[in-house]
């Protein structure tokens, strides 16, 4: 913000007891005014003009639907006079795209592991094909594993072997997890007595070069320990010993190398130019993909991060940011086994983790899968091999271990599709109750999917014009409120790849309306809060700046312009 806003009431310092009651009375609300239109009317060679007064249409604001305009939205939330805080939902409600899955018949037991839908490329015709999307897309399929990508497409995965990596940018960051080394299917308690969910690790940092070294030597001690084994299976033969397995014996400690990032275009140039052979639904960017409408960086979302892993690294269980898709390519040399369940079962994950006391949003948790077989849980199970992309689609739980020494490049993208975007708003709305932050601001992508993007689909337009419509009440009745209390909101528009905003203290984004505090008394640092946040910190808002970053004028005319395309009108645009 600049640094013209001066935070305090200097201006209203000077009015008087009666300025202050006429500029309340006027916030109150505009004038009444009887709107007349003068209408010409000819009567043989003379002229004359009749007065016909024009009756504004005003709608309860229960019943304004997207069906409105935005000028009716906007006189609906004005004679509303809502006093109270203002709180509905972005969501469309008693809409749902979701598919209906049944759980009430116990599944049979052979039917907890479903076969994990597997797609053999034969040209690179076939991964262009608009088949693909509408499969990876499709609600009942949690996830798809695309056999032998990197072959028919000819992508060059060698750009990211370890090797490579070194040579690129052997100084880059990268984030260490240190790990319990244990069978995939198994997550033991520290003391080895029992499975549990918790799945801790601990964090430290390295380099590209140096864990280069860790996964090398790692291998290299692999392999003198093959040896040493088969001469210890001689000797066993010779004399067998007794053993003890009442406790499970505690596995190796390994290094994760997680979370690198290769957004750097200089740094990591031809390994991002390879990844654009891909399909476009694929694409770190493309305009079909929401992440690529934020207008700025979100790292290892709309940017692509690099794992390293030895045998035994985890990435314990989650659903993505906001529940958007990801693509995850194992670049090999090794296997990595992976585990997923559709996003219809996500609460009873999460009410698992919650009994073995670990937060299922932030926590590091690890299923235990007899739990999730005796609950009625499907849980896909299978191997990628190097050159296999892993498309995991909305919503998605899953977990992954290497199998062998191996990298992954993974990244996420949100298809303009309706199932993509319920749960995207949904996890909002879920964030925002659990107090944790909503990685993609959702209402600011919104906007900006509705200012640039063609929308075919009538669900997802119906959707998102909903979201929009929720927004601009919101947005008027607080400035309503605000102006009727005697705030003065300053305006000052967005530039060029300013970021979204969320609130100092409690993560919520804020959209359009900026409750601005300076920091430690300096001019120079400002600080962003919501509303709420704001009036714990003064319920006045005394010393608290409101900016308004677009003119409600702009965002009527976006509402107004959003409409449905017809596939035929894209097409002849297109064309």
């Amino acid at each position: 913000e600049s640094s013209e806003h001066k935070t305090g009431t200097e201006s209203g310092s000077s009015l008087g007891p009666t300025d202050f009651l006429k500029l309340k009375a006027l916030s109150d609300g505009p004038p009444k005014e009887l709107k007349i239109r003068l209408i010409k009317v000819e009567s043989g060679d003379r002229e004359t003009f009749i007065a016909s007064e024009v009756e504004e249409k005003r709608i309860p604001l229960e019943e304004i639907s997207i069906k409105n305009t935005a000028s009716e939205i906007i006189r609906a939330c004005k004679s509303a006079r809502i006093k109270r805080k203002f709180r509905e939902s972005y969501l469309l409600p008693a809409f749902s795209v979701k598919p209906i899955m049944t759980s009430e018949e116990p599944i049979p037991r052979e039917k907890l592991n479903p076969p994990t839908p597997s797609i053999y490329l034969e040209s690179k015709r076939d991964a262009f094909s608009p088949v693909l999307l509408q499969f990876c897309t499709d609600p009942k399929n949690p996830v798809t594993v695309i056999r032998g990508l990197a072959g028919s497409l000819r992508l060059n995965l060698g750009l990211f072997s370890t090797k490579s990596l070194v040579e690129a940018n052997a100084e880059q960051a990268v984030e260490v997890r240190t790990q319990v080394q244990q069978p995939a299917d198994e997550n033991w308690d520290p003391s080895g007595t029992g499975q549990t969910w918790p799945c801790e690790s601990s964090r430290s940092h390295t380099t590209i070069a140096k864990y280069a070294q860790y996964q090398a030597s790692s291998f290299q001690e692999s392999l003198q320990e093959k040896g040493s084994d088969e001469e210890d299976d001689e000797d066993d033969d010779k004399e067998k010993k007794p053993s003890n397995n009442s406790d499970k014996p505690v596995g190796k400690i390994i290094k994760f190398g997680t979370n690198i990032d290769l957004s750097d275009p200089k740094r990591w140039k031809p390994q991002l130019q390879e990844l654009q052979k891909l399909p476009a639904f694929m694409r770190v960017a493309s305009s079909g993909n929401m992440l690529s409408h934020v207008g700025h960086t979100i790292l290892g979302m709309n940017t692509v991060q690099l794992y390293m892993k030895v045998p035994g690294s985890r990435t314990p269980g989650h659903q993505e940011n906001n529940n958007f898709c990801s693509v995850n390519i194992n670049i090999g040399p090794g296997d990595c086994e992976w585990f997923s369940v559709h996003e219809n079962y996500w609460q009873a994950i999460s009410d698992f983790c919650e009994k073995h006391g670990v937060d299922y949003l932030t926590g590091s948790w690890w299923p235990v899968l007899e739990d999730l077989y005796n609950a009625n849980i499907p849980v896909y199970r299978f191997i990628q091999r190097p050159g296999d992309l892993v498309w995991i689609n909305a919503g998605t739980v899953h977990w992954v271990q290497a199998v062998g020494w191996c990298n992954n490049i993974a990244w996420n993208v949100g298809p303009l599709h309706a199932y993509q975007y319920q749960l995207a708003l949904e996890r909002f709305e879920w964030n925002e109750v659990k107090k944790v932050k909503s990685i993609v601001p959702m209402i600011h992508v919104s906007w900006n999917v509705a200012r640039t993007v063609k929308i075919t689909d009538p669900d997802t337009y119906k959707m998102l014009k909903h979201c929009l419509l929720q927004s601009m009440k919101h947005i008027q009745i607080l400035r309503d409120q605000l102006v009727a209390d005697g705030k003065k909101i300053s305006y000052q528009s967005r530039v060029k790849d300013e970021p979204a905003y969320y609130c100092n203290e409690c993560d919520v984004e804020v959209f359009n309306l900026l409750f601005v505090t300076s920091e430690n008394s300096s001019r120079k640092t400002y600080v962003v809060h919501c509303e709420d946040c704001a009036r714990q910190r003064s319920p006045s808002l005394t010393n608290v700046v409101v900016l308004e970053q677009y003119r409600i004028e702009e965002l009527m005319n976006a509402y107004d312009s959003f409409s449905l395309v017809g596939t035929c009108l894209l097409l002849s645009t297109i064309e």
